[in-house]
């Protein structure tokens, strides 16, 4: 590499590190989310979700594959109910294992296997009792069939870290 490249790239490594900022503990108000429900949209919050979310500023973001009703041993249950009581405390152990709590979390989006507005209160239950009135922005995607066909229900979520 000639001397003049070898400048170029320090002065590169230099000016890109400028303005990185140095590390900071953040605080409690810094991993808030900001749930927004505009007063002139159908209020969402019934059915288990919010409009939208605001992220903090230079957060942190991790996402959580798809998590379904196959419980420690790989077992699924044929009842549409227990796979998504189950996805949900599998979802509770990767937000346990990112050090994360269900408030941190900014988005889902779950596939449903024939969905029909009777698995509605199902999924609204679920949520609602994993995430109380900070309910994550969300999207439902019906489908014909998941990963492995006795699958009935997925959820994955976008999660702020710090």
């Amino acid at each position: 590499m000639s001397r003049a490249n070898k400048h170029l790239l320090i002065g590169g490594l230099i000016i890109m590190t400028m303005g990185v900022p140095a590390a900071t503990t953040a605080n409690e108000s810094d991993r808030k989310l900001t749930i927004v429900n505009p007063q002139t949209l159908y209020d969402p919050s019934p059915n288990g979700y919010s409009t939208a979310v605001i992220t903090p500023r230079n957060a942190r973001i991790a996402y959580i594959s798809g998590q379904g009703g196959q419980d420690s041993t790989g077992a699924l249950s044929p009842d549409f109910a227990v796979q998504v009581k189950q996805a949900y405390a599998n979802l509770r152990s990767a937000l346990d294992a990112l050090g994360a709590k269900p408030d941190q979390v900014a988005k889902l989006t779950v596939f449903v296997v024939d969905h029909d507005m009777s698995k509605l209160e199902v999924l609204t239950r679920n949520v609602t009792e994993m995430f109380g009135a900070t309910l994550p922005a969300q999207t439902l995607i019906p489908v014909p069939k998941l990963a492995i066909d006795p699958m009935l229900f997925e959820v994955e979520a976008t999660v702020i870290l710090d």
